[in-house]
């Protein structure tokens, strides 16, 4: 298992590092460099020029990239946001947490709900009750996300005049978890989204892993069908939600754009979405860098999940 982990960090340092170099990169690669991006285009030579020398920009590409980097882990600098005159670990601090409130939120109720029901599915197969869940299923998978939103503030806040439109508008993930009523549209547009994905996985793992040599053994052995299920079965049969957990971290921890920004969500994914617009170059390159790290680290979490349950993973 030792040999195992220090195989997949070092993979995974190897590709952070790489995600590193090619962000660092797209600074060279905007119009005018970094400093015309920022200034503006009718910026003096000698602010550009103030603005490299401030910024590194004037040294050697070698020598920025190991200030870039020296600045990132030593000084966790990420940036600094001129259109917010904020520092982009300032932004950051602030969103991540709503965002992975959200995120979280969400993905805890999708799991709960998801597995469950692909092992029904699996268990009816081919019967009305799971033909009419999978069309349930594919209608909220083929669902664009921000059409699902809509529909549910015109349902929900329009019409019935239940729940508010927008999801809370405060500066805390406090303030969010005091007002449950309007995150109920936001975490629901989530949660239909991923249920409908986890399921079907879950429904197609299942009904392949029921059918094994070993399943056969155990009900031949008189093992109860719960049993045979939640002992035998479901150990083998959630691998691909794990594979599914792992690339939900980055969603968790770096935001949802769309859902983010249908209501009005105060989170990294609307701050991305508010840096486009903007063309807030630091905060972008910074959010892409971190939600790159965080793809690594949730496929490094799944590689890990992986070699705990299947031991044959470690193996090979």
């Amino acid at each position: 298992m030792t040999r195992f982990l220090i195989k997949r960090i070092g993979q995974s340092v190897v590709v952070v590092i790489l995600v590193s170099m090619a962000t660092f990169s797209l600074l060279h690669l905007l119009p005018g460099g970094a400093a015309r991006a920022e200034l503006g285009v009718r910026s003096s030579p000698s602010a550009i020029h103030a603005f490299n020398v401030a910024n590194g920009y004037n040294r050697p590409f070698l020598d920025q990239y190991w200030f870039y980097v020296d600045r990132i882990l030593i000084h966790h600098n990420l940036g600094y946001s001129y259109k917010l005159n904020e520092p982009v670990s300032t932004l950051l601090s602030m969103d991540l947490p709503k965002s992975a409130y959200l995120s979280g939120l969400a993905l805890l109720i999708t799991i709960v709900i998801a597995i469950p029901l692909g092992i029904y599915q699996a268990v009816r197969r081919n019967k009305p009750d799971d033909y009419a869940l999978t069309g349930f299923s594919f209608i909220g998978y083929s669902m664009p996300t921000f059409w699902l939103g809509l529909l549910l503030i015109a349902f929900f806040s329009v019409f019935l005049k239940w729940l508010p439109p927008s999801a809370p508008q405060t500066p805390t993930v406090s303030g969010s978890i005091t007002d449950p009523k309007a995150m109920i549209l936001p975490v629901l547009t989530l949660t239909i989204v991923g249920v409908a994905s986890f399921s079907r996985y879950m429904r197609s793992s299942a009904i392949e892993n029921l059918a094994q040599d070993y399943i056969r053994t155990a009900r031949a052995k008189g093992v109860t069908k719960t049993g045979v299920l939640f002992r035998h079965m479901l150990r083998n049969a959630v691998l691909p939600i794990v594979t599914l957990l792992g690339l939900s971290v980055p969603a968790l921890l770096s935001g949802n754009l769309i859902t983010e920004s249908v209501f009005n969500y105060p989170g990294v994914g609307l701050l991305f979405w508010t840096s486009t617009q903007t063309r807030d170059y630091p905060t972008l390159l910074a959010l892409t860098l971190v939600v790159a790290i965080f793809t690594v680290i949730g496929n490094l979490i799944a590689d890990i999940c992986y070699g705990i349950i299947d031991h044959r993973v470690r193996l090979s």
